[in-house]
């Protein structure tokens, strides 16, 4: 979780644990490779003063071979000590970034589910995944190449008053103008605009996922026009950020600092012409020549330098816009368990005095409901769209928790419940249920792991998949999602029923679970339905009344509150809503179109 009070490298070196000593360790490196990359230099100043000290007599120069052996040495030397560094530093990121997807994960795994509504796949992703890999450079080889190019800076310092402190300044005031340049870029009031740059960037990211996963419902409908508009416009969005940026903002600074880094030589030409006519003057004009070449040819080495320093500045930014992407997904709320724990009793299902309002609404999805379901009864939960009937069954495995009232489990409230009891004690089959990239024997296993080969075979049957699992080339080991093996929607409803049934918890709740099934596949889901409801306590909410007429009880949910409750029979005895959604479902299926011969 960041931590204010810290800075973004602190941050990322706590994710990184024990491999933290790797990136000091890797610092410290850099900064001798730096040291060791400098070296070479002074051993060619050494050489060319030989060589004009004796001029024009070179044959005097008896340092050459030596001071070149030397350059040769410590150039490699740095190279092999560099490499060990970024050897360090890796190992470290790559951690880092690992621990951070761990801990993201191991956090998500203790949040609502409503979370997930809320929060795209594609944004989460971006959040945690892309966000961990964008800190790697930043540990990987920006902080080596600060600490590196900090050294190079203390020792031009140093070599400025060793040898001519005047050229060393003006080689110096590059670096001076190329920081300010780079400053003019990132800080101040442009750090904001990088975070509304990323921010449209994840932006972008969402819609772009959605869009993708949307093609099949825009091609059907030939709604692409319309449906490309909010992409659009998140690309656009993205587009104004970044042309702003880029344009407004870094265009003079950056041409500033191009400029003055690849051109540095210029102002030691010009410090050399002002300081030429003194060294003739004073007869030292051979060590003002010696000088001049040591730092002509040091001087080539700043723009390198200087570059490291902007993209190690550039990647500070990123790793910090995405430290903060992650800790959205580090502070997401977790699911408060209770500090004594209770187990329930039975498997009935109890709503008493319930309310309950999403965040951001004005007005509650259920106000004070009340209703009970006895073990091992069917109860239906009918009513007009919007009436609150998928948010009652949400409340059950704690989707959300209730504003006020209470929702029991075996007679304890589902709060008092340990989250792992809770979730082995409900099984769930939704109408949009979805299948992993996997084979279909672990997509079953997944809701009992330590099932047996022949229980996955067994469930798969009791859903009525074995004509499935007779056209997948590798059986129930087919990974579904891989080389154009994949299922209809009743077919992925099925492998989820065998999941729920596997799975064998005594209370099940089943929200419109045929809603998007052919008329084939529902037939072959009803069977299935009736191995998983055997004995067990049922929550069913159904839009097709045909398939709730021999519930024990219905209940009717109409804008957030409980209009009716009672048996079939009753509530069409009662001549209220059930009975005329009942008329109405009756009239709509006995609908058809007149051929041209009936008046």
């Amino acid at each position: 979780m960041k931590d204010k009070k810290k800075s973004d490298v602190a941050v990322l070196l706590n994710y990184a644990g024990n491999y933290r000593i790797l990136t000091f360790v890797g610092l410290a490196l850099s900064a001798v490779a730096m040291v060791l990359g400098m070296l070479p230099y002074i051993c060619i100043w050494l050489l060319v003063r030989d060589l004009i000290s004796v001029a024009p007599d070179w044959t005097r120069a008896s340092g050459l071979v030596h001071y070149g052996c030397l350059a040769f040495v410590f150039a490699g030397a740095g190279i092999l000590v560099y490499f060990i560094a970024l050897m360090c530093t890796h190992l470290s990121a790559f951690r880092t970034a690992a621990n951070i997807r761990k801990q993201g994960m191991k956090h998500l795994m203790k949040t609502p589910l409503s979370y997930f509504n809320s929060n795209a796949s594609g944004l989460i992703r971006n959040r945690l995944d892309g966000a961990a890999g964008e800190t790697e450079t930043l540990l990987a080889h920006n902080l080596a190449d600060i600490v590196g190019s900090a050294t190079m800076m203390i020792s031009m310092v140093v070599l400025m008053f060793l040898f001519d402190w005047r050229m060393g300044a003006s080689c110096l005031l590059a670096t001076l103008i190329s920081l300010l340049a780079m400053f003019a870029m990132m800080g101040g009031k442009n750090a904001k605009l990088i975070q509304e740059y990323q921010a449209s960037q994840d932006a972008m990211s969402k819609a772009a996922t959605e869009y993708v996963r949307g093609i099949p419902v825009v091609k059907v409908f030939q709604q692409t026009v319309y449906s490309f508009r909010a992409f659009k416009q998140a690309i656009e969005n993205y587009s104004i950020k970044a042309e702003k940026y880029a344009g407004d903002v870094c265009r003079i600074p950056q041409s500033v600092n191009l400029t003055v880094t690849e051109g540095s030589f210029v102002f030691l030409v010009l410090a050399a012409l002002f300081l030429a006519p003194y060294a003739l003057q004073s007869g030292n004009f051979a060590i003002f020549i010696t000088n001049f070449a040591f730092y002509a040819v040091f001087s080539a080495i700043i723009s390198t330098a200087l570059a490291r320093i902007m993209f190690a500045a550039s990647g500070i930014m990123l790793a910090s816009t995405a430290l903060s992407r992650i800790s959205l997904v580090m502070n997401a709320p977790v699911l408060k368990i209770a500090d004594n724990l209770e187990k329930p009793s039975d498997n009935s299902v109890e709503f008493n005095d319930v309310s309950f309002t999403y965040e951001g609404s004005d007005f509650p999805a259920l106000d004070h409901v009340s209703f009970k379901v006895e073990p091992g009864q069917t109860v239906a939960l009918v009513g007009p769209s919007g009436g609150g009937k998928t948010t009652a069954a949400s409340l059950i495995p704690r989707f959300w928790d209730v504003s006020s009232g209470v929702v029991k489990v075996g007679g304890v409230d589902v709060r008092k419940i340990d989250p792992h009891v809770l979730m082995d004690q409900v099984a769930f089959v939704f109408q949009n249920d979805r299948l992993f990239k996997a084979s279909v024997l672990d997509n079953v296993k997944s809701a009992r792991p330590d099932a047996g080969r022949e229980e996955v075979l067994a469930a798969l049957s009791a859903a009525q998949c074995d004509d499935i699992i007779a056209k997948l080339e590798a059986g129930v080991d087919t990974v579904i999602g891989t080389e154009g093996t994949y299922l209809s929607g009743g077919e992925q409803q099925r492998i989820c029923l065998a999941r729920a049934i596997i799975k064998n918890a005594p209370v099940v709740v089943l929200d419109e679970a045929t809603a998007f099934t052919d008329p084939e596949n529902e037939v072959l889901i009803q069977r299935a339905f009736s191995v998983l409801t055997k004995d067990k306590t049922v929550i069913m909410i159904a839009h097709r009344l045909s398939t709730i007429v021999g519930a024990d009880k219905i209940v009717v949910l109409n804008n957030g509150h409980v209009e009716q409750e009672g048996s079939h029979d009753q509530l069409i005895a009662e001549d209220g809503l059930y009975a005329r959604m009942w008329k109405d479902y009756n009239k709509a299926v006995k609908w058809r179109i007149a051929s041209s011969g009936e008046g």
